[in-house]
């Protein structure tokens, strides 16, 4: 599937919830669900209306917001989570359970022909109750799973055509590319059934593991917003987005409204409790910082020479810092020239010799990078206005 036309299932409301530092409002839920479909997100998972009042009402409140998105309730392979979740007017239900031995061991404790007798009875119920629900199935765990055992859960399954969609979870974030690859690949050829990839960042590949999914057939990619879940969380939004617009640039602005990801993030961030990271993908504060003079040379010259994504399509503005010793005449001049001042190229190195020696000793800030520049522009000028001995 080309990458731009992949389906984002964001589960902020659900995995992010998760995330230890999250509790957010019923009324913040509903502010990140509009949020995240006025951006173009189309598919919203949420808590499963099982775990408590409050979750069974915000996910019929988000359900019943007319929004335009289908939304999951994720919820236990089990009769009554899912008559619970139906209740709330969910369009989809995401179903779960564990299918490795070290998982199967620690939760539920049945064997693969157990878990393949529940899940097709459990779909059974839900296809005679809501015939038009989407249904999904997903083994957690999938990647420490033997893929004898996997496929011995998803080929019978299969068969009953009970399921729109299966799931696949690197539950505890260990899965490699190559690993992602692989399996996604068996699954889509031997069960001809649309993929759906659940990557946790533990090791920090959740953005290279969706990205390998979709190449070997995965149609859905779960994210959260700045990748907000359990432990270390999952793919983040805006890390698959910078991959697809890497990818398809057109595409991605044509589907998505870019310019409202860096609020998004910033607002998830506010009601989650936490900062966004420095360094985080498109929308960290150093996203579209450039510091080395070689770098900011060639990106006043052209941004794409050191930039595979256009700021100004996220409603963003990139920084070329000047006041280092790393700066370079280059940078100095386009700030000189910012600054009305138009010096000789001599000036301009005369400036940045100053910079750099003061920056040797102390960290400057932007306006005494002005001052230095003022002080040699005033230099100049004195110099020009000087009369001329005549020997």
């Amino acid at each position: 599937m080309p990458l731009s036309d992949v389906v984002i299932v964001d589960t902020t409301l659900r995995e992010g919830e998760q995330f230890i530092h999250a509790d957010f409002s019923s009324a913040s839920k509903l502010e990140i669900a509009r949020a995240l479909t006025d951006f173009g997100v189309r598919y919203l998972e949420v808590t499963s209306p099982a775990a408590s009042p409050r979750s069974r009402e915000d996910a019929a409140a988000i359900a019943g917001a007319g929004l335009d998105a289908t939304v999951a309730a994720h919820v236990r392979c089990h009769k009554d989570d899912a008559a619970i979740a139906l209740d709330t007017g969910v369009e989809a239900l995401h179903m779960v359970m564990a299918t490795s031995p070290i998982l199967r061991a620690a939760s539920h404790g049945k064997a693969i022909a157990e878990v393949v007798r529940i899940a097709a009875d459990v779909a059974e119920f839900v296809r005679k109750r809501a015939p038009h629900v989407a249904l999904r199935f997903s083994s957690e765990d999938a990647f420490r799973c033997p893929l004898n055992d996997l496929m011995n859960v998803y080929l019978p399954l299969a068969e009953l055509r009970l399921y729109d969609r299966f799931g696949i979870a690197d539950t505890t974030g260990a899965a490699t590319p190559d690993r992602v690859a692989e399996v996604v690949n068996l699954l889509r050829r031997l069960t001809d059934t649309p993929i759906e990839f659940h990557g946790h960042n533990d090791i920090g590949c959740s953005i290279a593991n969706a990205h390998a999914a979709i190449s070997n057939g995965a149609t859905h990619i779960n994210t959260s917003v700045l990748g907000i879940g359990e432990r270390n969380g999952i793919t983040p939004l805006e890390g698959l987005i910078a991959v697809m617009y890497a990818a398809d640039r057109a595409g991605t602005v044509a589907r998505f409204k870019l310019d409202a990801l860096p609020g998004l993030c910033r607002r998830v961030a506010e009601l989650a409790g936490v900062t966004v990271p420095f360094n985080q993908v498109l929308v960290g504060e150093t996203a579209f910082s450039h510091k080395a003079g070689i770098h900011t040379k060639a990106v006043h010259n052209d941004p794409r020479a050191y930039e595979a994504l256009d700021p100004a399509d996220f409603g963003l503005t990139r920084e070329i810092s000047v006041g280092h010793r790393l700066t370079g005449w280059n940078a100095v001049r386009v700030r000189a020239d910012a600054l009305g001042l138009r010096l000789a190229l001599s000036d301009l190195k005369e400036a940045t010799t100053r910079v750099k020696q003061t920056a040797d000793e102390r960290r400057l800030s932007l306006d005494d990078v002005d001052r230095i520049l003022a002080q040699v522009a005033a230099e100049a000028t004195a110099r020009a206005a000087a009369p001329v001995s005549v020997p």
